[in-house]
């Protein structure tokens, strides 16, 4: 931490003005991504960037970061002298300054908790959070002593029971998200961005997070927060800045009723979220699982005895606690991960355990919980990327026929509404939800029979929720099935028709779209391996009965 940082946190009043960006704009190839936008932020507040995906949000926080410069307008912030001497200075104490780097916003005491994480996956906790920053000896080596009992202090503080010498690589999702605030609370940051941070968490782990933000807030920091929950708004937040194409469209009050949120955003009405179409009757079962067991390498089951279906016409949905076997499920199912017995069957052939291509000819697709890293090529293009399932078919006499590939990638990139300068851009400048539509579309050019989505709407906004939910509808009625699992219950509620509850590496039962509530769900994800009660199993379903 730098003595700047240490002034700023504790010179920041109440309500002073610690950041303003003026009409900024910036441009790609092809692409507007930002045309004239206005923020403020305030000591001691938390001031909410909401809009759909592609409007913008990322473009502007990796501008406050250092990441990319802005082609016109301008940033300033409160504190110490401005970078460029020929930097104008407000009259209100604000300066201009350019951000040439993630070492110039450090210095500015601006630290960002990225989406996707920053961590490197070989270095151990306490240095991933220290990384360039390592407290050091009279001598300049790196003093590991005190470098440990600061992580341990972070850590305590949010929350997270893992030892500081910990490597990142063995660290799940959630985890890796609470290690990146760890990291960011060590900068002691006046003005702490905060993109989707509560994606990946569970709620008790949202409520741990929002402490923290109230805490910091107190302390008089100023936090950006982007956020698709829009529950989460009036929860936590001051104020709100929705963007729309590149372009700042309203300030409103955090408590602004939701619809009139989504009505900014998107810019037109969306009367329902989870538009499901449920089926008059499912037809005959596409994927039967048969006591599905996998143990890991001390012996412990990771999951166990794992039976359930999906038919034709059917969204089945997969919930329970992070941690409860739903992501190594269908790992296994789609054969990425072997398992150690049972079966896994498509239309009644058996699939080979750990045998990816053997799923994808039986027509199964698997959209996986991390896109970047096992979803998408990020530096092909989306062409390449949309029609990778569907290779083998493209393939004649070892020549690929692009011109239809560009034909088949065109059509289903319009069919999704995919934000993009053309075909030939790479996945990796997409935004997040663009990124989503790109790996589902890959399996809809594969002619995918059932499709495994896992957090299928992380880190999506509303609307393009909304369209991936309308593509789930027309998979169904065209006889295709969907595997769903999601950390977000109302979404599991609203979209599925049978719901499958996961605890402790068992499924703990089963319950109709009739009832399925939170209450109920939560009842079942909660409940001991072994312990007894009600429960519904699939038993029913597996014996021909319509329970939907």
């Amino acid at each position: 931490m730098t003595d700047v940082n240490d002034d700023v946190r504790d010179d920041a009043p109440a309500g002073r003005e610690l950041l303003r960006v003026e009409g900024v704009a910036k441009s790609f190839p092809g692409v507007r991504a930002l045309d004239g936008v206005d923020l403020s932020l305030r000591a001691g507040e938390v001031h909410v960037l909401l809009g759909e995906n592609g409007a913008g949000k990322s473009t502007l926080i990796k501008m406050l970061s250092g990441a990319h410069r802005p082609d016109a307008g301008r940033i300033l912030v409160a504190g110490g002298p401005a970078d460029d001497p020929a930097a104008a200075t407000a009259p209100d104490g604000l300066h201009e300054v350019r951000i040439r780097s993630a070492q110039d916003a450090e210095r500015l005491g601006i630290a960002t908790i990225y989406q996707e994480f920053n961590l490197v996956p070989g270095l151990t906790v306490a240095e991933n959070i220290f990384l360039g920053r390592q407290p050091r000896t009279a001598l300049r080596l790196i003093d590991r002593k005190t470098m440990r009992a600061r992580a341990a202090e972070l850590l305590r503080r949010v929350r997270l029971d893992v030892s500081p010498d910990t490597p990142v690589a063995e660290l799940g999702i959630a985890r890796l998200q609470m290690v990146e605030i760890a990291k960011a609370l060590s900068l002691r940051a006046r003005v702490l961005i905060m993109d989707e941070p509560t994606a990946v968490l569970t709620s008790e782990e949202v409520e741990t997070l929002f402490a923290i933000v109230r805490e910091l807030r107190d302390e008089g920091v100023g936090i950006i927060f982007i956020t698709h929950h829009l529950e989460e708004i009036g929860a936590l937040g001051d104020r709100v800045t929705v963007l729309r194409d590149g372009r700042s469209v309203a300030e409103v009050p955090a408590g602004t009723d939701e619809d009139e949120l989504i009505r900014l955003m998107v810019g037109r009405d969306i009367a329902e979220q989870y538009p499901r179409q449920r089926p008059e009757a499912p037809g005959a079962p596409l994927l039967r699982v048969r006591g599905l067991t996998r143990h890991g390498p001390n012996g412990t089951p990771v999951f166990e005895d794992i039976d359930f279906e999906v038919r034709a016409g059917e969204v089945v949905g997969l919930a329970g606690l992070v941690g409860a076997g739903r992501t190594e499920v269908a790992r296994a199912v789609f054969g990425v991960d072997r398992y150690d017995a049972g079966t896994v069957e498509i239309d009644g052939q058996v699939l080979a355990p750990g045998d990816v291509r053997a799923a994808m000819r039986a027509g199964l697709g698997l959209v996986p919980e991390d896109r970047k890293g096992q979803g998408l090529v990020l530096d092909a293009s989306l062409q390449d990327n949309l029609t990778l399932a569907r290779l083998d078919r493209d393939t004649r006499g070892g020549l690929v026929d692009r011109r239809g590939q560009r034909r088949a990638a065109a059509e289903v990139a319009g069919q999704l509404k995919v934000r993009m300068s053309g075909l030939g851009q790479h996945a990796r400048t997409l935004s997040g939800g663009n990124q989503q539509k790109i790996v589902i579309g890959k399996w809809l050019l594969a002619d995918t029979r059932l499709l495994i989505l896992d957090e299928p709407t992380r880190g999506i906004d509303v609307g393009a929720k909304v369209e991936i939910y309308q593509l789930v509808n027309e998979l169904t009625a065209a006889g295709r099935a969907v595997l769903m699992i999601s950390s977000d219950l109302p979404e599991v509620l609203g979209m599925s028709d049978r719901v499958l509850v996961m605890a402790q590496g068992r499924l703990a039962g089963e319950l109709s779209a009739d009832e399925a509530t939170q209450d109920a769900v939560m009842e079942l994800a909660v409940r001991p391996a072994g312990a007894s009660g009600p429960r519904h199993t699939n038993e029913s379903a597996m014996e021909g009965s319509d329970v939907r």
